[in-house]
């Protein structure tokens, strides 16, 4: 390939990225608006909605959706999707759990050993997808058997109780700094430094152009295996983060913690304004979804509908902006092709 030819190619990607990333900003400030007329909306039904202590426990249980969805976003990017986010979540919380339980560990000791599990699993799924060449939403289907599987056997019917763990471990869920949660500061952490390395480094820019176009990241000679190999690790990593925050905060934990998770996540990541097609979208964006989905579910409990709507809105959400997303990505191929016939 010529010298003009990888030119036109890097190009192509960063048109197409500029366009998207535009749709994304737009996407998140949408947000911020509609979660702004919706707290107006269900306050005349609802007044505790806008209190402080219901926006904290809103914005708690966000926190902990949010860490696992800036790990989605990173796979989804590449134009992937891990929907073993779940499962990891749930075996990560309940060994942790029970290695306190046991005494196994210290606190740090179990918290590394639980992220740790994360960095595994997340590396198990980039590896299956990227040496194997097994479709993404084929391979992490499978590891959500297969990692549910071992939790139930792990578990079998036993049950962590909140008692069993050590004094103090479950206060970050509830204790704040100058009055932020302290899960709130951990989602903040996590967004900062994704969206950094995202916008600051030479892995960011390679993920995009993976995202983006795969063809061209090829011929720019972009290590497209490594990429998504390292975004499905981060994932796993994250998830073992969210794990972890979930034993803080619901403490009993068993063989079924965190399951239907997944669609929470993937509902966080898409509506966030992440392209399901890849190569757009922020981690903010991802931030902001997890806080949106979570507006909506306690808006249904305070409004007094069954939490059986939250399932039909969260998959709502997902075929809305998927299709959304479509039709962006159609136009801008057809402008592109446009241009380039003249």
């Amino acid at each position: 390939m010529s010298d003009s030819g990888a030119a036109v190619a890097t190009l192509s990607v960063r048109s197409r990225g500029q366009w998207l990333a535009v749709v994304a900003r737009q996407r998140e400030l949408s947000l911020v608006a509609i979660m702004i007329v919706l707290g107006g909306l269900v306050t005349l039904t609802a007044p505790q909605f806008l209190t402080v202590s219901n926006l904290s426990q809103v914005a708690v249980l966000a926190a902990l959706i949010a860490v696992a969805a800036v790990g989605e976003a990173l796979v989804v990017i590449t134009r992937n999707v891990d929907l073993s986010v779940e499962a990891t979540m749930g075996l990560v919380a309940y060994c942790v759990a029970s290695l306190l339980e046991r005494h196994a560990l210290g606190t740090t000791g179990a918290i590394a050993f639980g992220l740790g599990l994360g960095l595994v699993l997340g590396m198990v799924n980039g590896i299956v997808v990227t040496v194997f060449r097994v479709p993404a939403i084929v391979a992490t289907l499978g590891t959500l058997s297969i990692f549910r599987g071992i939790d139930y056997l792990v578990a079998g019917s036993h049950q962590v109780p909140l008692a069993s763990l050590p004094d103090g471990f479950t206060n970050p869920a509830r204790d704040s700094v100058l009055g932020i949660p302290i899960f709130v500061l951990v989602a903040l952490g996590i967004v900062v430094i994704g969206s950094a390395v995202l916008r600051s480094t030479r892995f960011g820019r390679q993920l995009y152009a993976v995202g983006s176009n795969p063809e061209a990241a090829a011929i720019l000679g972009i290590p497209s295996r490594l990429v998504v190999f390292t975004a499905f690790s981060v994932c796993g990593l994250l998830a073992g983060v969210a794990g972890v925050l979930y034993v803080m905060e619901f403490g009993t934990i068993n063989g079924t913690s965190a399951t239907g998770l997944v669609l929470a996540v993937v509902a966080a990541v898409v509506v966030g304004g992440v392209n399901i097609f890849g190569g757009s979208g922020t981690l903010v964006g991802a931030a902001l979804g997890a806080l949106f989905l979570g507006f909506i579910a306690n808006a249904l409990i305070l409004v007094g509908l069954s939490q059986f709507w939250l399932q039909a809105i969260y998959g709502l959400v997902i075929l809305l902006a998927v299709s959304a997303d479509a039709i962006i990505v159609r136009r801008i191929q057809r402008a592109t092709a446009a241009r380039r016939v003249r």
